[in-house]
């Protein structure tokens, strides 16, 4: 009974903690360091948010598939930084940038997901894992 009531206290436990840091990730699009106006909590979450899914990748041995498997992450956050630099910036020439970003680093990705499907057997993206077009997964 003990063992049981400890499990259930372990799983409820795990399950707050799980659904508390989801809460605070998503609870503010803007944190306290930024400025009036400013999106700089936006690009942190895109940064957050990437060595979050980025420590959630497990090593399976073979460097090449180890290595574009955080790259493609690493690449989502630069698409989402470039996207919010899009809708929120003002700079013509960064603007510009911006956009080289988003088209470069989405062929980038799907380049390396397409290299990954042809050279790692069974291997298949979860379903939160970041696709080409999928926008902003914060």
């Amino acid at each position: 009974m003990r063992k049981l009531t400890l499990l259930c206290l372990s799983s409820v436990l795990l399950f707050l903690t799980i659904n508390l840091q989801d809460w605070a990730q998503n609870a503010h699009t803007h944190d306290s360091r930024s400025a009036p106006g400013s999106v700089f909590g936006e690009l942190m979450m895109s940064m957050d948010g990437m060595h979050t899914r980025t420590k959630e990748i497990r090593p399976i041995g073979n460097n090449d598939t180890d290595f574009v498997r955080i790259m493609i992450v690493h690449h989502q956050a630069a698409i989402d930084m470039a996207k919010t630099e899009l809708q929120y910036g003002n700079d013509d020439q960064m603007r510009r940038l911006a956009q080289e970003i988003v088209t470069d680093q989405e062929s980038e990705v799907e380049l390396m997901q397409l290299w990954l499907k042809d050279h790692s057997p069974g291997y298949a993206p979860k379903a939160n894992s970041p696709n080409v077009g999928a926008g902003k997964e914060n």
